[in-house]
């Protein structure tokens, strides 16, 4: 795939990427200036001429990433010895960050207040799978950047999302809560799991939980209630706002207060009750 496909592909999926460029080019070296790659967490599309140098880039762009760093980055290369490349020439690279890491998040239920969570998911740098059974229950018009998922059986969707995702789990129907926790939990490699409830939901849950052999360890990490104490009320918008408090607070706290929408679009948020 060329460079500028992988870039509008990676754009779509909401992946983020590096793109490195050759910008100067001295005496004798594999590609010249002007030659693009593009690098992922896991993939490399295009290259700036391959041995040493390449695998040079690609651990430097692939550090970007993994810091989420958003600052272009010039780094100058001697093609000789150090290098393992006889070229003789040297080059210097263009390091871009392009996209912006995003949080994948599964929100299980189309109720009141899902239908007023999902909007103010869709204003952060988040992607979002919206999961019910039931086609009446989402809006007609679903917010740009949101799946629609109607599912006959929404406990499937769980094992389709990557490591590291949230899930909100916020159902008509407890024991279909209760399934859905119990994979969610047998997953493990979670970002975030909310259950929207109380506290006597969460002690019925546990319990049931630990007959199945759930470890404390993986109900500690269950959020129930989910949500930030700082708002009150119980008006479905009032839930909604507590709800996407915490996954901002949570989404900051891992991927560092990079995006202005995050930290300007919810400045408080409530624990929810059920």
């Amino acid at each position: 795939m060329s460079w500028i496909n992988a870039l509008a592909e990676l754009q779509d999926t909401g992946e983020a990427c590096v793109l490195v460029t050759i910008i100067e080019e001295k005496g004798s070296t594999p590609r010249n200036a002007g030659a693009k790659m593009v690098v992922t967490a896991e993939h490399l599309f295009e290259t700036i001429g391959g041995g040493h140098l390449e695998y040079k880039a690609m651990q430097i762009a692939r550090q970007m990433l993994a810091e989420r760093s958003q600052q272009t980055r010039l780094e100058r290369f001697a093609l000789g010895a150090s290098l393992g490349q006889c070229c003789g020439g040297a080059t210097v690279l263009l390091f871009e960050p392009m996209g912006q890491a995003q949080a994948q998040i599964a929100v299980f239920g189309a109720g009141h207040v899902g239908r007023a969570l999902v909007p103010l998911l869709a204003a952060l740098p988040c992607r979002v799978r919206w999961i019910d059974s039931r086609a009446a229950e989402f809006p007609a018009r679903i917010p740009a950047g949101v799946v629609r998922v109607l599912e006959e059986e929404p406990v499937d969707q769980v094992r389709e999302m990557p490591a590291g995702s949230y899930y909100i789990v916020m159902t008509h129907d407890h024991q279909l809560d209760l399934q859905l926790t119990t994979a969610i939990l047998d997953r493990s490699d979670f970002a975030y799991f909310g259950l929207i409830g109380s506290n006597t939901k969460r002690a019925k849950f546990e319990h049931r939980l630990r007959e199945r052999g759930v470890a404390a360890e993986s109900l500690a990490r269950m959020r129930c209630p989910m949500g930030l104490p700082e708002v009150k009320g119980k008006l479905p918008m009032e839930i909604a706002l507590s709800i996407a408090g915490e996954i901002v607070a949570h989404y900051n706290a891992h991927f560092g207060e990079q995006s202005e929408p995050l930290t300007r679009l919810l400045p408080t948020s409530r624990r929810t009750h059920a």
